[in-house]
């Protein structure tokens, strides 16, 4: 007995939640104190470099919240598709960020600071183009002060000045990834990832959310937005211009106790000849037909139904408060998965996630049906519609997270070591652009196979046929709306103007969000046997840095050939 009371943990009992009497683990509080004190001890002399990194994240993720505001804004004043297809193109220069890498890592005025030497100069660009916009994004987004002047919005030049923001924002990026690397003491270089992760996802709320629902409610519109920000950003930027010092890195050595990492340092030249390297790998073809094709079946419904429900009324800053229940979703589930993705078979975990994330594109599709149904006499929607909305999209991103935390890991576990940081960069920017270009291309298609037509509202469409494509007959009288099909802004306002009614004969959406569930479950009979295969490639196999150049031959082609076969 004596034995068996010496092994029972002390015990306290505290009262829980409703008054509940529960019993706490007095060794188990001891524990998680003496981490509390364990992380705030390794933090001692970082504080104040932890801040700051994730104040600079901050201001990383504020263009892309904008970036993606945007595309709401521009489906609520009835722009094409096809031209949201060309406003895409502001996305892609943070997942093409490798290309000019190495010139942020190599070019820079040691006396000023490696890192400050791009990072001041690019945010004051941010700082000053922000204001800049804001005195012309008014005019840009098809508003204007003369209730009689018609003006569309110039979704050019729109796309230009986020192209241009985005890419600022990705060079700034680059600069603070690698001042993490120093600024931070060597045992605390793992926090710069946390800071990432948290500060991006905070600016991105900042310049998404809470622009969107402040912009919705008429507190703010986009110009105060940017004048603010752009003000903010040449304050902090003269901030840290003037009052934080950039260590030397040849200074820079690591703690005696800690193990270093053999990844050399790279110059601009050596970076390139690595990533020509890299690409003349015997697995890195099929690897990029994978990752360049593998997003197709998801785009159209992943693209545009948020879209389409601003199409169908539902107001744009609901919208975007709808991922502010995702943000817990992400961070418990990533955490939740994790767990499954350690081993030499990250990739099983995609593969079960593919399929439901097909399954939840139709759901997402369904959703979209749906939506006018639910629609309340006085134009609303009722409380469990948005309750609906939260759960597919939430079991939608525990499909998408799932297949990112797993991917991520297949990434890590075999890119090269000694070059880790460049190969990983180049598998990613390959993923990035797998899932962009398919999502451009369905905006821009889905316009294509959608038709509309203004009709007069005395001769109302029947709209109750539920059916994708109708037929209509219009009479000889109503000239005055034959040539308008609801196309962009200036002919959805003229045809409510004439007091008509823009009707939807064609629905291109519901056609291509099926085919593109379909080409990826086609898709997928390919990529199971691929994946499964290329994970059964030693790690080895995947190095690019050997001694034995020779070694690189070792998957002949008949093995490469075979990676194309469906069965």
């Amino acid at each position: 007995m004596e034995k068996d009371d010496e092994k029972q943990p002390n015990k306290t009992i505290v009262l829980g939640n409703n008054n509940f009497p529960v019993a706490v683990n007095e060794e188990d509080n001891l524990e998680s104190n003496q981490e509390k004190r364990s992380m705030l001890k390794d933090l001692e002399g970082d504080k104040f470099h932890v801040l700051v990194l994730f104040f600079l994240y901050i201001f990383q993720g504020i263009p892309l919240g904008l970036k993606d505001a945007i595309p709401l804004i521009l489906s609520n004043k009835n722009v094409p598709y096809k031209e949201q297809a060309t406003y895409s193109i502001s996305s892609y220069p943070f997942s093409m960020k490798i290309l000019w890498a190495p010139l942020v890592d190599s070019v820079y005025v040691a006396r000023f600071g490696r890192r400050k030497s791009w990072l001041v100069p690019v945010q004051y660009l941010i700082g000053i183009m922000m204001l800049i916009c804001s005195q012309y994004v008014t005019r840009l987004l098809g508003d204007s002060d003369d209730p009689n002047e018609a003006l569309k919005p110039d979704v050019g030049t729109l796309t230009a000045m986020f192209f241009i923001l985005n890419f600022l924002a990705a060079t700034q990026d680059v600069a603070v990834d690698g001042w993490a690397l120093t600024m931070l003491k060597p045992k605390n270089v793992g926090y710069a990832s946390t800071c990432n992760s948290v500060g991006q996802t905070t600016g991105w709320c900042l310049g998404y959310i809470l622009y969107t629902s402040l912009e919705g409610y008429g507190v703010v519109t986009l110009s105060q937005f940017l004048l603010f920000w752009g003000i903010m950003y040449l304050i902090i930027t003269t901030g840290i211009a003037i009052f934080k010092k950039e260590k030397n890195t040849t200074a820079v050595a690591p703690e005696s106790d800690e193990a270093v990492l053999a990844e050399p340092e790279l110059g601009m030249v050596d970076t390139y000849k690595i990533l020509w390297k890299i690409i003349r790998h015997p697995l890195i073809p099929v690897v990029s037909v994978f990752l360049l094709t593998f997003g197709f079946g998801f785009s159209a419904a992943e693209s545009i139904t948020r879209l389409k429900l601003i199409e169908q009324g539902v107001p744009k800053e609901k919208i975007a408060m709808l991922e502010i229940p995702m943000i817990p979703v992400k961070i418990g589930f990533t955490l939740f998965i994790t767990r499954f993705t350690v081993g030499p078979r990250p990739m099983n975990v995609w593969l079960g996630s593919f399929p439901f994330r097909l399954l939840f594109c139709l759901i997402l599709t369904l959703l979209v049906y749906v939506t006018p149904l639910m629609k309340l006499e006085e134009g609303g929607f009722p409380t469990f519609y948005y309750v609906i909305v939260i759960g597919v999209f939430a079991l939608h991103r525990v499909a998408l997270y799932a297949m990112f935390v797993a991917i991520m890991a297949f990434f890590a576990r075999i890119s090269d070591p000694a070059v880790g940081g460049t190969f990983m960069t180049f598998l990613n920017t390959l993923a990035n652009l797998g899932q962009m270009w398919p999502s451009s291309f369905s905006l821009w298609f889905v316009d294509i196979i959608t038709w509309k037509t203004c009709s007069p509202k005395s001769e109302p469409i029947d709209i109750s046929v539920p059916t994708i494509l109708r037929n209509y007959t219009r009479s000889a009288n109503n000239t005055l709306f034959e040539n308008n099909h609801c196309y962009g802004t200036i002919e959805v306002d003229e045809c409510k103007a004439g007091e008509g009614a823009c009707t939807t004969l064609t629905e291109g959406f519901y056609i291509l969000s099926v085919t593109c569930v379909i080409i990826g479950a086609l898709w997928f009979v390919w990529g199971w046997r691929t994946i499964r295969r290329l994970q059964r490639v030693e790690v080895d196999k995947w190095r690019v840095v050997k001694k034995d150049e020779d070694a690189l031959k070792d998957v002949n082609e008949d093995e490469k050939f075979k990676y194309f076969y469906c069965f």
